[in-house]
């Protein structure tokens, strides 16, 4: 019988793969094939079994940051996220987290405010970390994505695509097609004058859905005059301000699409302020269907980005790359809205 002394030592140690490979009756390689299948290894299904009952039994948990030293295979998969205050992508990155753990993963969330300079610091040092993916939920065009492009990580581009002339693994909506259904809407209730608040163009999501938006219009007849198109940058503060140039010269839009939820929430905060009635006076669209919409904007109408699914189409994409997979090869995942 161990003193307490030993039960003690043996509590503050932690388990090892020798450890488990001693109580099994196997081979160290052998429990190593079991945790790491490599491509075309066997083992027989009853040692696996006993194997992992050991490794319950114990609860062994493999010490990653040493493996990845040997291997050059990380567990590590970062996540670029635009707006971390912005709680649809929040909402992503949550779906995103959760599916990469039950695949083996830890996600690192790296939150880039929408600064290209401060995507390419993260995407530099993750790169230089090894992680095993790096995923971007809105990239922004920069020669530093360029060069990460061209780098053995891997690459997945999130609800926006990769530049135009680049094909790329693209977890997201068809966001023309969405620009269009939400067009097809204000056709539906002759909507006249209509007004749109869009993101950067240098989205190529925000450039979709106003493209797609303002394309639809145009071939029913009803061509956006430039007084009642407002340029602004995914925020609140953004479509709050952009309402007063919508409405300068005393004309007023019957309603306003706006580039996302957050831009139409400033959009009726200075509707309020001025004495328009929301949706009485003036009509607001928004985008995304932010999470806090339920309770905090009944009165929105809006484009439902479908947030919880992107982490199980993020654990596919990262299955393939398991699997061999080449960035060019990898599936794109067009999610349904």
């Amino acid at each position: 019988m161990a003193s307490k002394g030993q039960d003690r030592r043996t509590q503050d140690r932690r388990t090892t793969i020798e450890d488990v490979a001693r109580q099994a009756n196997v081979s160290v390689a052998t429990v190593s094939r079991v945790l790491n299948p490599p491509k075309g290894a066997y083992v027989a299904e009853s040692t696996r079994r006993q194997v992992l009952e050991v490794v319950d039994e114990l609860g062994y948990r493999p010490f990653r940051a040493g493996r990845t030293l040997r291997t050059q295979v990380s567990h590590l998969v970062a996540l670029l996220i635009p707006d971390i205050t912005n709680a649809f992508y929040s909402a992503i990155a949550h779906s995103v987290e959760v599916a990469l753990r039950e695949l083996g993963y830890s996600m690192i969330l790296c939150n880039t405010n929408e600064s290209p300079e401060l995507q390419g610091d993260y995407l530099e040092e993750m790169q230089q970390n090894q992680v095993a993916a790096i995923l971007l939920l809105g990239a922004v065009d920069t020669p530093a994505l360029r060069r990460a492009i061209d780098s053995t990580t891997p690459l997945v581009f999130l609800n926006r695509r990769a530049p135009a002339d680049l094909q790329m693994p693209f977890i997201g909506i068809d966001n023309r097609a969405a620009g269009r259904a939400v067009a097809e809407h204000f056709l539906a209730r002759k909507y006249h004058p209509i007004g749109v608040i869009h993101g950067p163009l240098t989205s190529t999501a925000s450039s979709e859905r106003f493209e797609g938006f303002r394309d639809r219009l145009a071939e029913a007849g009803h061509e956006l005059a430039d007084g009642f198109i407002a340029a602004g940058v995914l925020t609140i503060e953004s479509g709050y301000t952009a309402v007063d140039r919508l409405l300068g010269d005393g004309r007023r839009p019957a309603a306003i699409f706006c580039g996302n939820d957050l831009m139409a929430y400033g959009a009726y905060r200075r509707c309020a302020e001025i004495g328009l009635r929301v949706p009485e006076d003036v009509a607001l669209f928004g985008f995304d269907d932010n999470p806090l919409n339920d309770w905090l904007a009944t009165w929105l109408s809006t484009v439902r980005v479908p947030y919880d699914r992107f982490g199980a189409a993020a654990a596919e994409v990262m299955r393939e790359f398991l699997g061999g997979a080449t960035q060019a090869h990898a599936p794109e995942f067009v999610l349904p809205y």
